[in-house]
């Protein structure tokens, strides 16, 4: 049988840009070469998109942008082009036919539902969960609501939009009177801990709505939960499985984006020191989650264990990381899925998804 060609999309216009580097390079390394040929397309801060030939371990540090060889080019949309439109030096376009693509964006413009609708105009299959699922969970109001519904508790929340900044003052008090310190400032629509804050006053509260609003035009104002973080990572369609559980021990007062990929006194246990029926709670609950929120191909479901052994569902990440310290890919290889095979089961789940035989 002939190799499929899969093209491996990183990079993006978002906050999230020099993560989705590191977590391409290690899945670009990982994908079988035996069984696939891969090809890289880097998306530029800018948002200008580059077919890229170069050296896969210069993408983490973004060097891939200055190679001599790079070609601008389009997806499109087109599902008789079945792939990308390359823009050659002298005019010409030549035509980037692929079998399926990996779209290794984190946050805005990539995990949020926009390149999944592309992708599903184009008619191709890709790697991960579709445009409703990923634009849902990609909400953190949207997950809260969609997840009460299905009987999920989270966290007690608070929404703000942009323009409510003028009623500041009556949106904490209410904040004030209806959750408890510490609370989590949010931005609705980021990832990676970008862009959060914890308020442990009014004044605190006050400065992380504003912080917050750098990052989207709507936030959350959620209240804090004191247990133990934990992470478990779901991988199927119809017939989802979740992983052994995952504890975090943040290095910060909270696990931001510092704590995640600077600090290195943060630690992750695998599995988490939690009691078997708590694991099993959260197995479940990750499934359910998954279920409710429509996703497909992969997710990575965060909760908190509270001390009195409630789990509280505090996220849902459609594109988690894959850096090789991840917890989604860890997760997976203490399961005994190694790298390769978690990047061969991922990429056949998105074919049997789009109807594809690959065998």
């Amino acid at each position: 049988m002939s190799k499929l060609r899969v093209a491996v999309l990183f990079g993006g216009k978002s906050n999230e840009h020099d993560i989705s580097r590191v977590s391409a390079a290690h899945i670009i390394k990982s994908i079988p070469k035996d069984k696939y040929d891969v090809v890289c397309i880097g998306i530029t801060k800018k948002g200008h998109w580059l077919k890229y030939i170069g050296d896969i371990d210069d993408i983490p540090a973004g060097k891939w942008e200055t190679h001599p060889d790079n070609v601008p080019c389009v997806l499109s949309p087109d599902p008789v082009d079945k792939g990308f439109l390359a823009i050659n030096a002298d005019g010409e376009v030549s035509h980037l036919k692929v079998d399926c693509v990996f779209p290794v964006l984190h946050g805005k413009n990539g995990e949020d539902g926009t390149v999944q609708g592309l992708l599903e105009l184009a008619q191709l299959p890709f790697v991960g969960c579709d445009l409703i699922s990923s634009a849902n969970c990609m909400d953190k109001e949207l997950t809260h609501i969609v997840l009460a519904s299905n009987g999920i508790k989270t966290a007690k929340y608070i929404p703000i939009r942009f323009y409510e900044l003028a009623q500041l003052d009556e949106k904490c008090a209410l904040m004030e009177k209806s959750l408890k310190y510490p609370m989590y400032v949010k931005p609705v629509n980021c990832g990676s801990s970008v862009g959060i804050t914890k308020a442990t006053d009014l004044e605190s509260l006050r400065n992380g709505i504003k912080m917050a609003f750098a990052h989207d035009k709507k936030v959350i104002v959620e209240e804090g939960i004191d247990g133990i973080e934990c992470e478990c990572a779901v991988i199927g369609n119809e017939k989802p499985m979740a992983s052994s559980v995952g504890e975090i021990s943040a290095a910060n007062d909270f696990y931001d984006f510092d704590a995640k990929y600077c600090n290195c006194e943060s630690k992750t246990y695998i599995p988490a020191r939690i009691p078997v029926e708590s694991m099993n709670a959260i197995r479940d609950t990750a499934v359910r989650a998954y279920r409710a929120m429509g996703c497909c191909g992969l997710a990575r479901v965060d909760f908190f264990l509270c001390t009195d052994g409630e789990v509280i569902l505090n996220e849902i990440n459609t594109m988690p990381g894959h850096t090789p310290i991840s917890m989604y890919p860890q997760l997976m290889k203490y399961d005994g899925m190694e790298f390769e095979e978690q990047e061969d089961r991922l990429i056949k789940l998105a074919l049997e998804r789009a109807g594809v035989d690959y065998e």
